[in-house]
Order: structure tokens, then C-alpha cells, then sequence
């Protein structure tokens, strides 16, 4: 069985890379376009890795972090920033709320890729 991963960005270009670089790795991926849908999404859906944008509207992805750390099947899942902000303070505070790791935008698909099994092994 894939692995599943919940990739979170209000870019629909974004998503559409990620989804493209990590389906064709073998992975099974969800797309949530914030953090109040990307909440729905994992209230139905166990998920073995989340990618998140950090800057989006409503709430942005160090909240969303937070929030999903208070759900008990998400304490320890890995969540992802995938961001343009490289900010030695966002990544502290990306840190702080839960993030597994943080990947610089623009990314190369084999980058991704190499992350996602870094952090979650098949």
C-alpha cells in the first residue's frame, strides 16, 4: 500500500507540482487548498506525511502545525513547511508548533522525493 500525503497550499500550482513529483514516486496524494480544509481532510483521512505552505490566507501553516500536533493521530506524523520563506525566525517557530523539516521553494522533484523518504520510510 502507498503511503498517503496531504500536501497544503493556496497555490493551485503548487499542489499540482507536488502531486505530480509525489504520485509519480508511488504516493497517494491529497490536496487542501488551507488549513481549515486540510483540518477536514485529516479528520477523515490518516495521512503518513503533510506538506504545508507557510503563508496562506486564513490560517497560515505554523497555526495549522499547531493544530493538527493537538490531534492525537497527527502528535507524530511528519509535517513538511514547504515554503519561499527561508527566515532563520519562521523556521524556529515552524520548530516550535511541530515541523519535521522545511524545504525551500523552488524545489526539484527529486528533492522532494528525497525528503518524503527521509522522513517517512517505505
Amino acid at each position: 500500500m502507498s503511503k498517503s500525503i496531504l500536501t497544503v497550499d493556496d497555490s493551485l500550482s503548487i499542489r499540482q507540482t507536488v502531486r505530480l513529483a509525489l504520485s509519480s514516486a508511488g504516493y497517494s496524494v491529497v490536496e487542501a487548498s488551507g488549513g481549515a480544509v486540510a483540518l477536514e481532510e485529516c479528520a477523515k483521512t490518516n495521512f503518513d506525511v503533510v506538506i504545508t505552505d507557510l503563508n496562506m490566507p486564513e490560517m497560515d501553516g505554523i497555526e495549522l502545525i499547531r493544530r493538527m500536533r493537538a490531534l492525537p493521530r497527527y502528535k507524530f506524523v511528519p509535517i513538511l513547511m514547504l515554503t519561499t520563506d527561508s527566515q532563520q525566525e519562521k523556521k524556529l517557530q515552524g520548530k516550535a508548533a511541530g515541523a519535521t523539516g522545511w524545504i525551500v521553494k523552488p524545489f526539484t522533484p527529486t528533492q522532494l522525493v528525497a525528503t518524503i523518504q527521509k522522513v517517512c520510510p517505505s
